[in-house]
C-alpha cells in the first residue's frame, strides 16, 4: 500500500471510529434530550449510524478492518438535563465535522464527495444544535494540532470531541 493510500485508509479509520463515538453519544442525548428535540436527535443518531456503517464498508474497499466501537466512551460533561444533552451534540458534530475535514483532504473521487457530504451535514446539525454557525466548521478542532492532524481518538477523546474527539460521543463530540 502506498503512502497515500495508507493516510486515506488512517483518514477514513479514523471518521468510523468518530462516527462510532457519536453513535453513542447520541444514546446519551436520546435519553436526556426534551421532547421537543427528540425528532431531531433520532434522526442525528440515525444519520450517524448510517454514516458508521457506510464508513466501515470503505474501509473494507482499502483493505484494511474497521476499528470497533469502544464499549463505552467518556463524556466530555456531566450531562444531566436537556440544556446539557443539546451542548453535547453540538459538540459532537463539531468533532465529527473536524474528522471528515481530515478526510476531504486525504481523499479523492467518490470518498472525498462523500467525506464533503458528511462535513457539511455535520456543520448543519452543529448549527442547528447551536442555533448559529461557526466560519469553518471542522478547523476549530484542528487548532493547535501539527499540520492539523488530531490523534485517533480514545475513549476520553471521543467523549469530548464530536462525539468526543474525532467525533463523537463519548461521544466524540
Amino acid at each position: 500500500m502506498s503512502k497515500a493510500e495508507d493516510g486515506r485508509l488512517d483518514a477514513v479509520q479514523a471518521a468510523l471510529a468518530a462516527e462510532h463515538a457519536a453513535v453513542y453519544g447520541y444514546g446519551v442525548v436520546g435519553g436526556r434530550i426534551g421532547e421537543e428535540r427528540r425528532t431531531e436527535a433520532r434522526a442525528a443518531y440515525d444519520a450517524h449510524r448510517a454514516r458508521r456503517d457506510a464508513l466501515a464498508r470503505d474501509v473494507r474497499d482499502l483493505g484494511g478492518e474497521p476499528v470497533a466501537a469502544a464499549a463505552g466512551y467518556a463524556l466530555p460533561f456531566s450531562v444531566p438535563d436537556s440544556a446539557a444533552a443539546v451542548r453535547l451534540a453540538a459538540q459532537l458534530e463539531d468533532r465529527v465535522a473536524g474528522v471528515y475535514s481530515d478526510l476531504v483532504r486525504a481523499a479523492e473521487g467518490d470518498l472525498r464527495a462523500t467525506a464533503a457530504g458528511g462535513l457539511r451535514e455535520a456543520a448543519v446539525r452543529a448549527a442547528r444544535w447551536r442555533r448559529g454557525s461557526v466560519a469553518f466548521p471542522g478547523l476549530a478542532e484542528r487548532a493547535g494540532t501539527p499540520a492539523g492532524r488530531r490523534p485517533a481518538p480514545d475513549a476520553s477523546d471521543t467523549a469530548t470531541g464530536p462525539a468526543a474527539s474525532s467525533a463523537t460521543a463519548s461521544p466524540t463530540a
